[in-house]
């Protein structure tokens, strides 16, 4: 085969086979293949979009150009969720133990944050001691004695995937729904599990900013899904504001461990019973969305779900007394509030932007090689639809720099308050098919 024979085949709109996609696939990750005519394929895939089944080879193209992780030794419906990303997203660390206390193995690969704040790595490595790298036996003895642990992704994991983004990245071609669809689901699908809920959210601090996008995206993971012989479903949800209160890495574990209490956010609190209640039932340990929400529901407010979550921290090193002490973690030197200027109802918190401060303070990356501080954040005391008084505190900056002048005029400019408001729906849509 000829690369620029292919080029041209998906220029002119026709489909590529799946032995092209796999020699494409192939060559482009050994190196055969070179960046400048890998570059002209993916801006003929964004122009002229791909078949469900061309999607389908390159994930799966893509999952086995690599290791792909064999978690049959576990016992019981591995389930894996993935969030398509967002402002304060917490969800993985309430999940993971939650889900795991009615049952549910949770064999949990995740990666690290390049962006607002960390990954859920970062946000565990908060916990002093806990330790992200542990041997795949270890994980998987884990796994079956305990029913949950996380680990870092193996560099191995889809290694296709992990070239093809950075030239995507370059190159203009990152938004694109079939690159976006495959990239996610053939690293979900080399991570072994056996079924899949996806969190595609939507909204300002989303990478899918409406809704028609969101849907189109889901829709097509869960194709994906399905025709790789997992089963998937997806949930819409809004992240036009930060979901939760806290933006910040042990800021966020201790909202999570709130959370676990039965004190935390609403609306996170209801996202974990959401994306729960799918895992469980596609786990089959409950035959309706409604009786796995009595299981989660009890669990959490019986302590099991925190129990979960302690096993967890002392399994893998971790220091457990931060439950019980959550100051341990918070340490930043300073604490800022920042008061309402007017009276009113909050009728915007622009989710992206707050993130984006939340990274200036130090709480994320802009590029992979940067340390993430972990004790700087934002802890928001008011939501779209709350209504506030003038001089009361809407947020807590905690920062290890008093020089934060720029930080606040940014919030500021991304906070409005009028005299009337709504919450936004935190659930968009449900895709199964």
């Amino acid at each position: 085969m000829r690369m620029v024979d292919l080029i041209e085949k998906k220029r002119d709109g026709k489909s590529l086979t799946k032995e092209e996609i796999d020699y494409i696939v192939t060559a482009y990750t050994d190196g055969s293949i070179p960046d400048y005519q890998m570059s002209a394929l993916l801006m003929a895939i964004y122009y002229v979009d791909m078949t469900d089944e061309e999607i389908t080879n390159l994930t799966l193209a893509m999952a086995n150009s690599g290791e792909v992780i064999d978690l049959s030794s576990i016992e019981g419906i591995k389930v894996d969720k993935h969030s398509t990303g967002g402002v304060g997203d917490t969800t993985t660390l309430i999940l993971a133990p939650l889900v795991a206390s009615v049952g549910v193995p949770v064999a949990k690969m995740s990666g690290r944050g390049l962006g607002y704040t960390g990954g859920t790595l970062d946000k565990l490595e908060a916990i002093p001691g806990f330790k992200i790298e542990i041997p795949e036996e270890e994980f998987i003895r884990l796994v079956n004695e305990s029913k949950m642990a996380v680990i870092g992704q193996s560099g191995d994991l889809a290694p296709a995937d992990k070239k093809l983004y950075a030239l995507r990245d370059v190159t203009a071609t990152v938004s694109s729904i079939p690159l976006i669809a495959s990239s996610i689901m053939s690293k979900k699908i080399a991570a072994g599990a056996d079924a899949i809920v996806l969190d595609v959210t939507t909204g300002d601090g989303a990478f899918m900013k409406n809704i028609d996008d969101a849907k189109r995206l889901a829709k097509t993971m869960v194709r994906i899904g399905k025709l790789a012989n997992r089963q998937t479903m997806a949930v819409i949800s809004d992240m036009s504001q930060p979901l939760g209160e806290a933006i910040g890495n042990s800021l966020e574990v201790v909202e999570a461990i709130e959370t676990l209490q039965g004190k935390g956010p609403e609306d996170l609190t209801e996202m974990c019973y959401v994306l729960g209640s799918q895992m469980v039932v596609l786990a089959k340990k409950a035959d309706s969305i409604e009786e796995a929400r009595e299981m989660l529901s009890e669990a959490l407010h019986s302590g099991k779900a925190l129990s979960k979550f302690r096993e967890l921290v002392v399994n893998q090193g971790g220091d457990a007394s931060v439950i019980d002490e959550p100051d341990k973690i918070l340490t930043a030197r300073y604490e800022v509030e920042l008061p309402a200027k007017s009276s009113g109802v909050v009728t915007k918190l622009v989710a992206n932007e707050l993130g984006i401060a939340a990274m200036m303070l130090g709480a994320g990356r802009k590029t992979k090689e940067e340390d993430i501080d972990h004790a700087v954040g934002i802890k928001l005391h008011k939501k779209v639809g709350d209504t506030v008084a003038e001089g009361e505190s809407l947020l807590t900056i905690y920062s290890n720099t008093e020089a934060i002048d720029e930080v606040i005029a940014l919030i500021e400019a991304h906070i409005e308050i009028g005299d009337t408001g709504e919450e936004p729906p935190l659930i968009h849509d449900m895709i199964t098919e």
